[in-house]
């Protein structure tokens, strides 16, 4: 079967793997319907070291369960379920209070030379507490939106409440790649009264817009925070979402984050340390967020998406076919496109060229 596997920067390809198989009682085998492309992944495209052996790629993807270990109860095959981007039991101590990406069983998809999510086939373990079934069709148009439950719009979410965003009050989203985009339908569905997202990049914004942002601010830095803090009658928000990662993200999201607020930080950190002094300590500001749960917030946000209150699969703007992956990480990191949506099917050509 083909994977996508990653060599060093700039270096992805579409090869031959061996098809995985059940390994435990608790896995499942899913053959992949849809797969999208990870802002996460960029880093490693750009940045990475050249490997001699490659390693495989995707944390996201739906698709139809093929087989099931002898110990999988609540799945069955035929299902047509989404996984979060990492594999938990359910049954921990940590996954029983919603804290899946501590659970004391957690496997990573893509790793150990596995296939990752974009492949034709995944094998995924601890099924039962991992996958999702949707209660929709393969073909649905909600099928997008639905993917992003993988990891993008929990991704979000995990920053609207570790930020503590609260009905009527002020939420500044640093960011208009897709993560922050789903930040911003976070803090709106939470009830924020206002939304000031960050960002610079005009089909974004507006997308960000159409989402529930009240202001854009396309300056950045020391322009940027004396914007919000202009806006904020100098006192900036109650609640940031650093949905960025990099220290020059958190250096802003310190500079508008009103006294007594909370930054909710989701962005993949590219440092080492915050600048956390003795400052932002005299205003009482607190930095929560991490690794988002998503297996802990499917069932929570898939209602909304199914009745159309909200429709986060907006944020993809090409698909490909898998054979067509490189081009999607190519259109990515050159940002001609912000999410793109990878098809395992092979077409004669690709929706998006």
């Amino acid at each position: 079967m083909k994977a996508t596997v990653l060599y060093g920067p700039g270096d992805v390809r579409v090869e031959e793997m061996e098809t995985p198989t059940l390994q435990a009682s608790t896995d499942a085998i899913v053959k992949v319907t849809l797969a999208c492309i990870c802002g996460s992944d960029l880093w490693d495209y750009i940045e990475s070291p050249k490997r001699e052996i490659g390693r495989p790629r995707g944390h996201e993807f739906v698709g139809v369960v093929e087989s099931i270990g002898t110990d999988v109860k609540n799945i069955k095959v035929g299902d047509f379920v989404v996984a979060p981007f990492v594999a938990s039991c359910g049954e921990c101590d940590y996954c029983l209070k919603g804290q899946s990406t501590a659970c004391r069983k957690i496997a990573f998809f893509g790793h150990e030379g596995e296939p990752g999510g974009q492949s034709e086939t995944v094998r995924v373990p601890n099924a039962d507490g991992t996958l999702v079934k949707l209660p929709v069709a393969e073909d649905s148009p909600l099928v997008p939106s639905l993917l992003t439950l993988s990891d993008v719009m929990c991704t979000g979410h995990h920053a609207a409440v570790t930020a503590k965003v609260m009905a009527g009050e002020t939420v500044v989203v640093i960011g208009d790649g897709a993560v922050g985009l789903c930040a911003v339908i976070a803090a709106k569905r939470l009830g924020a009264g206002r939304i000031i997202l960050m960002g610079r990049h005009q089909a974004r914004t507006e997308l960000g817009r159409e989402f529930g942002a009240t202001d854009v601010v396309s300056e950045r830095d020391e322009a940027g925070i004396e914007k919000v803090r202009e806006l904020t009658g100098g006192d900036g928000a109650e609640s940031v979402l650093e949905c960025v990662g990099t220290i020059s993200s958190m250096k802003m999201a310190l500079g508008v984050v009103k006294d007594y607020g909370t930054i909710g930080r989701v962005g993949a950190a590219q440092y080492e340390e915050i600048p956390f002094g003795f400052g932002p300590l005299m205003r009482n500001v607190s930095i929560s967020g991490g690794v988002a749960p998503a297996r802990a917030y499917i069932e929570e946000l898939m209602p909304d998406i199914l009745n159309g209150k909200i429709n986060p699969g907006k944020v993809f703007d090409m698909t490909v076919s898998l054979d067509e992956t490189p081009k999607g990480y190519e259109a990515m990191a050159s940002r001609t496109h912000l999410k793109v949506l990878v098809k395992p099917q092979l077409f004669e050509q690709s929706l998006n060229d």
